[in-house]
């Protein structure tokens, strides 16, 4: 038989319990799987970082609400089966302002369309960490500064089109590892330098350069020299 007295006790320990049991208590929710996945969390918080650097007239990102913590219920954004987003449709819709290195967080992303828009600054040299990218499109823009490098670490890039900006420096001479390119379309730029024709670069035209006043080549095999022209910038 519990005593008066400490059956009280059991009662106010019920309604306000000790901060131990408090953090008890919070360990274990944190344990279930009531909250959602952490990656969720990270690619919710990158692409919002995305929607905070645009002007956005036309409310095409008006979805993207910071408060459902995943970002595939987000119109424009498309999901795998385990909810890693995969796709960010975004092309021609009037959008205004630069690229967040946030966006190399999306490691499932195979479909980046930002094409046709208004965007400036440069291309973040965190995109080369989206290791299953297909298609980076930014043509048509305002984009400045030279093309990463770090794009060359993107083993399954199909398609690459950077044309229509105000992109300078040099071709990168990594892009030749890219083995899976099919289109690559850098032309009317502001780039320089010479045409790196070796590797995968070997099989494109001129018309993928074209429109660069500044550019010279191809490269010739032992002749011109790939980094000819110091002032190249």
């Amino acid at each position: 038989m519990i005593h008066p007295s400490r059956g009280l006790g059991l009662v106010i320990n019920m309604i306000h319990p000790p901060p131990l049991l408090l953090l008890l208590l919070l360990a274990l929710l944190l344990s279930t799987d009531l909250l959602p996945p952490s990656y969720a969390n990270t690619e919710g918080a990158a692409l919002y970082a995305l929607r905070r650097a645009m002007k956005d007239p036309e409310n095409v990102l008006v979805s993207w609400d910071p408060t459902l913590v995943d970002p595939c219920t987000w119109f424009h954004v498309t999901c795998d089966n385990d909810n890693r987003v995969t796709r960010l449709d975004l092309g021609n819709a009037n959008l205004s302002g630069s690229l967040v290195p946030e966006l190399g967080k999306l490691e499932r992303l195979q479909y980046m369309e930002l094409y046709m828009n208004n965007l400036v600054g440069g291309i973040p040299e965190e995109l080369g960490g989206l290791k299953s990218l297909v298609s980076l499109d930014l043509y048509h823009n305002n984009l400045t500064g030279p093309i990463p490098s770090s794009l060359a670490r993107l083993s399954n890039l199909k398609f690459l089109r950077l044309n229509g900006n105000k992109l300078t420096g040099r071709i990168p001479r990594e892009l030749t590892k890219l083995e899976n390119l099919k289109i690559l379309d850098v032309s009317n730029n502001d780039l320089c330098g010479t045409i790196p024709t070796s590797g995968a670069l070997s099989k494109f035209t001129e018309e993928s350069f074209m429109n660069n006043l500044r550019l010279e080549g191809p490269e010739l095999m032992g002749f011109v020299r790939y980094d000819i022209g110091g002032d190249c910038k």
